[in-house]
């Protein structure tokens, strides 16, 4: 359907690749559950991750169902279209979508690959200190938890 949202090009016309810091916000997708909240760094590697709504009532719905739950974010926690807080130039900074039940959730930074904290290519210096894993491990956690749940 060519009214869906989607991700496209990078305003900048390149790909992008670094690390960049993102909240993530309440919504229903199951992966990121308890999670509401955080500001978390996170890998970016695409070229293509800009959202993208041909059709403004689907992106109201977006917004009004909190069905983009990640937003790239600048230093004091804002969600931003701002280059480089936000590689792609997502319109209100969304780095992620999710459908309506929360069974879906297509997010264009890399959680998988910033998972361990040596991934990092920045963290607190206590959580250094004191995490085996880190955050985004939770997201793959509550994955298997629910399909574990499922009959």
């Amino acid at each position: 359907d060519a009214l869906q949202p989607r991700f496209i090009g990078n305003a900048s016309g390149r790909f992008e690749s670094r690390f960049a810091t993102v909240r993530i916000q309440q919504s229903p997708a199951i992966m990121l559950d308890g999670m509401a909240g955080s500001t978390l760094g996170i890998w970016v590697a695409h070229g293509e991750g800009r959202a993208y709504f041909p059709d403004p009532g689907i992106r109201q719905r977006v917004e009004a169902e909190g069905l983009a739950p990640i937003r790239f974010v600048d230093d004091d926690g804002r969600a931003t279209e701002a280059y480089p807080f936000n590689p792609n130039g997502s319109p209100g900074g969304i780095a992620a979508l999710c459908s309506p039940d929360g069974r879906h959730l297509a997010i264009m930074p890399h959680p998988e690959r910033t998972f361990l904290p040596w991934q990092w290519g920045w963290m607190p210096a206590e959580w250094r200190r004191t995490l085996q894993v880190a955050p985004w491990l939770t997201m793959f956690q509550n994955a298997r938890e629910w399909c574990d749940r499922q009959p």
